[in-house]
């Protein structure tokens, strides 16, 4: 294992521990107002094509993938993949969570048990990751990540094959300074979803 793979780790293993107590509280916010778990957890394809078992906050009603096939017809992005900006699936606290990326935290477990990095391809459900093309094969030959280059260059307004473009140049040209890089850009647009939230909320009161 390489050190900046184990430092990773370690990092993940620390920011989960201050987590838990949001964790906790999020937890009970959510049962209160729609029921169901915390957790949601869903198939996806990792490194070398290897399924495993991602966490995500749950930020839909529960049920939301028998739904799935209700809501076809608004799905706005090409290629192979399911993706709603305005997912009438969300709860009212769940499109929050999901506009800050609050609801990929739980990734971190993911870190700590080798399945995922910080920074590396986003991993796709598993029905959706075997549609990729073979030309884009090599997006699979390193560990996905919670955090990309697809995701801090827009992600919502990109195509699929621009989004793929991506996945293979962070694959073939991957670096612990592209790595920061790509750290830096995601905590300064969180903190951008942030305060954009906060200001519509005060312009509302």
């Amino acid at each position: 294992m390489n050190m900046w793979l184990l430092t990773q780790k370690v990092l993940a293993l620390l920011l989960l521990v201050l987590l838990l107590p949001f964790f906790g509280v999020l937890g009970i916010v959510l049962k209160i107002q729609n029921g169901g778990p915390l957790i949601f957890k869903q198939k996806r394809m990792g490194k070398n094509r290897k399924p495993f078992t991602i966490y995500k906050i749950r930020t839909m009603v529960v049920g939301a993938e028998k739904l799935k096939k209700k809501y076809l017809h608004l799905n706005e992005a090409d290629g192979p993949t399911f993706k709603i900006y305005k997912d009438p699936r969300f709860t009212r606290i769940g499109k929050i969570l999901a506009r800050m990326a609050i609801d990929e935290f739980p990734q971190l477990i993911n870190v700590i048990k080798g399945e995922m990095a910080l920074i590396g391809p986003r991993p796709l459900p598993w029905n959706e990751a075997q549609k990729v093309p073979s030309k884009y094969k090599e997006r699979f030959s390193v560990l996905p990540g919670i955090t990309s280059s697809w995701i801090v260059n827009g992600k919502h307004n990109m195509s699929f094959v621009k989004w793929m473009e991506l996945d293979l140049d962070y694959a073939k040209n991957k670096t612990f300074i592209g790595d920061l890089y790509i750290v830096l850009q995601t905590v300064l647009l969180m903190t951008k979803w942030a305060v954009r939230y906060l200001v519509s909320r005060l312009n509302q009161n």
